[in-house]
C-alpha cells in the first residue's frame, strides 16, 4: 500500500476502536516506523511501504487499538520542548504540568543565591525536575519517588539531557526520603489526584497503563496535599515557596487545606483550558 492508503485504512481502524485523533495518531506512527517527521509524509502519499514497514506499522497500529498510550508505543513524548523517555513505571507527562514546570524555573530565576535549590516531590518521569535543572543551569534539583522503577526512568531522562550532575535522586516514601535535614527555595509536586473510586472511570490509555499509584490520591483524591500541607514547612528555607498541581474542581478544598496549616495561598493559576490548575503558596 501507498502512505495515503495506509494512513486511510489505519485512521479508520483507530476510530472504530475508540481511539480519539484517530488520523493524526495513524500518521504519527506511520512517521515512526518510516523515521520521517510527521509532516514530511504529506510530501510521501504515493510511497509504497516495504513489507517490514508494513507488518511493523501493522504492530503498533494493533497496539494503540488496544488502547496503549501512543507515547508508551513510540517511547517518549515531549515537555516543554525536551525529549522524554516515558514506560509503565510512570505517569505520562501531560500538557498542563508544563506550566506548573515554567512557573518553577521563573520563581527560581528571580533568587539572588548563586545556588538555588529546588524538590521535586513525587518525581515520576523527571519532567519537572529536568526541565528545572536545564533552564535554570546554577540550580540543585532533587527528585523524590516512591517507586525504584519511576526513579530509575527520572534518572535516565536526566542523563540524557545532561543534568544528572546537578541532581539528586532519592527513593523513599515523601519526606522521610530526605537521609539529611535541608532546606529548599522551591517544592514541586504533580502528586496522584484521582479519588480511589474514579480510577475505573478514567479512559483505558489512563486506567490500564498509568501506574496505579501515580493515580490514585485515596478516598477523595486529596491523601498527598494534606502531607504536603502539614510537612512542606519544615523543609522550605524562608522566602521560599510551594507549588502543586491538581484535578478538576479541587481548587477549594486544596486551598482550604493549605491555608488551615498556616500557609498564605499566593496565586491559584489556570492551565490553558482556564481551568484552576496550580496553587502557589508560602509560610
Amino acid at each position: 500500500m501507498t502512505v495515503l492508503e495506509t494512513i486511510q485504512k489505519s485512521t479508520e481502524f483507530l476510530g472504530k476502536k475508540g481511539v480519539e485523533s484517530s488520523r493524526l495518531h495513524a500518521e504519527l506512527l506511520l512517521a515512526h516506523v518510516l523515521a520521517m517527521p510527521r509532516m514530511k509524509l504529506y510530501l510521501n502519499f504515493e510511497r509504497a511501504l516495504t513489507a517490514p514497514e508494513t507488518d511493523t506499522l501493522r504492530e503498533l497500529i494493533k497496539r494503540r487499538g488496544q488502547r496503549e498510550p501512543l507515547q508508551h508505543i513510540v517511547g517518549s513524548t515531549s515537555f516543554c520542548g525536551l525529549d522524554m523517555t516515558v514506560n509503565r513505571h510512570a505517569l505520562i507527562p501531560r500538557p498542563e504540568t508544563e506550566m506548573l514546570a515554567e512557573m518553577g524555573w521563573n520563581f527560581l530565576s528571580t533568587l539572588n543565591s548563586q545556588l538555588s535549590t529546588a524538590l521535586d516531590f513525587g518525581t515520576g518521569t523527571g519532567c519537572i525536575a529536568i526541565a528545572l535543572a536545564v533552564k535554570c543551569p546554577s540550580a540543585q534539583i532533587t527528585a523524590l519517588d516512591v517507586s525504584p522503577d519511576a526513579l530509575a526512568l527520572a534518572k535516565a531522562n536526566a542523563e540524557r539531557h545532561q543534568v544528572a550532575s546537578r541532581m539528586e535522586f532519592l527513593l523513599g516514601d515523601g519526606f522521610a526520603a530526605l537521609s539529611t535535614p535541608r532546606l529548599f527555595d522551591l517544592i514541586v509536586s504533580n502528586p496522584p489526584y484521582i479519588a480511589s473510586a474514579e480510577i475505573a472511570t478514567l479512559d483505558p490509555e489512563v486506567r490500564d497503563f498509568d501506574p496505579r499509584g501515580a493515580l490514585d490520591g485515596g478516598t477523595d483524591g486529596l491523601d498527598f496535599y494534606r502531607r504536603l500541607a502539614k510537612q512542606a514547612a519544615a523543609f522550605l528555607k524562608l522566602g521560599g515557596k510551594i507549588m502543586v498541581e491538581f484535578g478538576d474542581g479541587q481548587a477549594p478544598e486544596i486551598k482550604s487545606l493549605f491555608e488551615s496549616e498556616k500557609w498564605i495561598v499566593e496565586a491559584v493559576q489556570e492551565d490553558y483550558s482556564h481551568r484552576a490548575r496550580i496553587l502557589v503558596a508560602r509560610r
